[in-house]
């Protein structure tokens, strides 16, 4: 159940990046339901292997080479996500931030966890 709340909050993120930044553009809620879930699987199967291979330069750049990988994932999801529209690879960098920023601070708010008792 948490698993299908955490794709709905990343579906609302995603929503809710055109409106801080213009040159991302989602046409429907079914286009950031299925852009959050392919997200997902690529943040978690490409993500981890772009970033050992990547390993030196990240170092060098003292971690912010990380930055270029997120947005090449939302780039690369947005060209095969038909809805889900990006204006460009530095666009997609800046979505990208935006999208993280807002889907860690609804994910804070909705999913709080109580007290242990």
């Amino acid at each position: 159940m948490r698993l299908l709340v955490l794709w709905l909050i990343n579906a609302l993120a995603l929503l809710a990046v055109p409106y801080l930044m213009h040159s991302v553009q989602v046409d429907s809620f079914g286009a950031a339901l299925i852009a959050a879930l392919i997200l997902g699987f690529v943040n978690t199967l490409v993500r981890p292997v772009l970033v050992i291979l990547t390993l030196p330069v990240t170092l060098l750049t003292l971690g912010l080479f990380i930055f270029i990988i997120n947005g090449l994932m939302f780039w690369v999801v947005a060209q095969l996500v038909g809805g889900f529209h990006v204006a460009g690879f530095w666009s997609a960098v800046g979505g990208a931030l935006l999208y993280s920023i807002v889907s860690w601070a609804l994910s804070t708010l909705l999913l709080k966890s109580g007290p242990s008792q």
